[in-house]
């Protein structure tokens, strides 16, 4: 199954800083269409290794079978360094995001930004307000609702973006030599 999958933080080190929201969502395979509700996992809640072992339990990311969970989403080696740094200080087994089936859509904003890295983040391929490097500010000064509502309006950016991409991408074969 696909799921799209994304995290908020309270910085960019996983040996200093903590996850603070685990967010995923079902997408139909064909179509990157949500086929299930948003799922927002939330630490101020509990506590990160809650959270984490909730995810870990809910969406079967660590089973055997490496199709059980897909993710879908925009830079995953960020969700995958802090998931697997954040699971071992929490005493928790890694879960590894990149020995297994994933897409990220990351590299394809890259293509469309002309191969440059600067500038190819999501907020610049969609409609979505800004990045979110304002989200620890928004978490220590107790926001939630601000961090949800921000969680919320990226999602539904991606959600849009990636259709649009199953819709456009599968043109391309059009222009491909036929392999005769």
């Amino acid at each position: 199954m696909n799921y799209y999958l994304d995290i908020e933080t309270t910085g960019l080190d996983p040996l200093r800083h903590k996850i603070i929201t685990i967010q995923y969502m079902e997408l139909e395979r064909n179509t990157a269409k949500p086929v299930g509700p948003l799922k927002i996992l939330k630490e101020w809640e509990s506590d990160e290794k809650t959270i984490l072992t909730k995810f870990i339990e809910e969406s079967g990311i660590n089973d055997s079978y490496k199709f059980t969970f897909i993710p879908v989403g925009f830079n995953l080696q960020f969700e995958h360094s802090f998931f697997w740094q954040r699971c071992m200080s929490n005493g928790l087994k890694p879960i590894d995001i990149l020995n297994r089936p994933f897409l990220d859509l990351k590299t394809v904003a890259v293509i469309m930004n002309k191969g440059e890295f600067k500038g190819a983040s999501l907020h610049n391929m969609t409609n979505k307000p800004h990045g979110g490097g304002n989200i620890p500010q928004l978490y220590d000064e107790k926001k939630y609702a601000e961090i949800e509502s921000y969680i919320k309006k990226e999602t539904e950016e991606f959600s849009n973006f990636c259709c649009s991409l199953y819709v456009k991408l599968p043109k391309l074969r059009d222009y491909l030599p036929s392999g005769n």
